[in-house]
């Protein structure tokens, strides 16, 4: 596995950048260009056939989305990583790299709408058995895990339940029994969850959210942190990608040959381009976030107006402990307000200024959303229930507006509904 030596912000402005020796850019340019010309037929054949490193056609790779590849895997510590197209295609992308038809994976519950929606597709269609568990009874996934069991899936920050996992503890009984563990952490970003040190082998974002942090376009990563040996794995295509590449690069090497250049889900140059300079910002933007987050959920929880409030960063919040020892000391800028009732919970976003209302999260700007008649809408009362998912919620996604504006424009649509 690298050592990364530099600060966390450090890497972030500096890794994967490539200096223009020609005109003296600082910023990796958009490399717009569908395929990438050799002199000779003989240089051509020796990239194709691995012996000299380059870029032969963009759906397999690219210069500006191999900088920000670098640049991700640099601030998550880790051995690699593989910028797609959308968060769900870094999903479906691990999915299609470690198992096969008959396989399981184990979940926890409260999944994000989207990913339980392809876990279901993936039930019905290619046979693959999916088991949610309640991570809050860690017995229930040693429970989970058999011989057909290939990862286990946990959001770092559940969306919308706002439920946090032992991660450690599940890491152990993951790797007891010889899989990976595979951690959505788009809710917590690299700066809050340092995956390698808690030994996630794989880490995902929705790198629309606060990598790129201003909504501006859709994307997704994942990375191996180097911590699992995937010279154990017995499938063939994994063993074929040991003999080919080594154990230590193999995941990788077998996503990026299956997967991504086969069915075409690499990241646009734009899209990386844009992404990867949102990482620059990302430890200032994350503090912002965590903190305006914080004082609003305060602000919400003493409101008589107010049913309930869900942030991991109050000392009411189930998962505050677990919160406070894994993310050192922040709390994300996702919380839930609850109203008492549907009703209430349309009247509140409708009386709000300031935020948009939009089936987004990690955007610089304050959003909300009424998750139980959008997101899961088509959703069973079991998996809303899961989810936490309940028809008086409302969704916030906090920004990085002045915290007195954001907390005075939530208190004037609070004060209309005690009226």
């Amino acid at each position: 596995m690298p050592a990364h030596a530099d600060g966390f912000a450090t890497r972030a402005v500096h890794a994967g950048s490539r200096p223009d020796k020609a005109n003296g850019a600082t910023t990796t340019p958009i490399y717009a260009s569908a395929g990438f010309a050799y002199e000779t037929a003989a240089e051509l054949e020796d990239v194709f056939c691995g012996r000299t490193p380059g870029h032969i056609y963009s759906r397999i790779s690219n210069p500006t989305v191999a900088a920000y590849e670098e640049r991700l895997a640099a601030i998550e510590n880790g051995r690699g990583a593989i910028a797609t197209g959308s968060g769900m295609a870094a999903i479906a992308t691990v999915i299609m790299a470690l198992t096969r038809a008959g396989d399981r994976i184990v979940s926890n519950a409260g999944l994000f709408g989207g990913t339980r929606r392809l876990f279901s597709s993936l039930m019905s269609r290619y046979n693959l058995d999916v088991v949610y568990i309640d991570l809050d009874e860690m017995g229930s996934l040693e429970a989970a895990i058999n011989d057909r069991t290939r990862f286990v899936y946990l959001e770092a920050i559940g969306n919308p339940k706002l439920d946090v996992p032992d991660i450690p503890a599940a890491a152990a009984q993951s790797h007891a029994r010889g899989i990976p563990l595979v951690v959505d952490s788009t809710l917590t970003t690299p700066f809050l969850l340092d995956a390698a040190a808690l030994d996630v082998d794989l880490v995902l974002h929705s790198a629309t959210k606060f990598i790129s942090g201003h909504g501006n376009c859709i994307g997704g990563a994942l990375i191996d942190t180097g911590r699992f040996d995937w010279g154990t794995i017995a499938d063939p295509d994994m063993q074929h990608a040991v003999s080919k590449a080594g154990r230590e690069p193999a995941f990788l090497y077998t996503a990026r040959q299956l997967v991504v250049q086969s069915l075409g889900n690499l990241a646009s140059p734009f899209d990386a381009y844009l992404q990867s300079q949102g990482i620059e910002t990302l430890a200032l933007r994350m503090e912002r976030h965590c903190s305006n987050a914080l004082s609003l959920a305060r602000t919400l929880e003493a409101h008589s107006a107010v049913a309930a409030v869900n942030y991991p960063g109050l000392a009411s919040s189930p998962w505050h402990e677990t919160a406070k020892r894994l993310y050192r000391g922040y709390y994300g800028a996702l919380l839930t307000v609850r109203l008492g009732s549907r009703e209430r919970a349309f009247e509140f976003i409708d009386a709000l200024r300031l935020p948009k209302q939009i089936a987004n999260l990690g955007d610089c700007k304050t959003l909300v959303i009424h998750p139980e008649s959008t997101i899961y809408h088509d959703h069973s009362a079991e998996a809303r229930e899961a989810a936490g998912a309940y028809d008086d919620m409302v969704r916030v996604s906090v920004g990085i507006e002045t915290e007195a504006d954001l907390v005075a424009d939530f208190l004037q649509a609070l004060n209309r509904l005690s009226r």
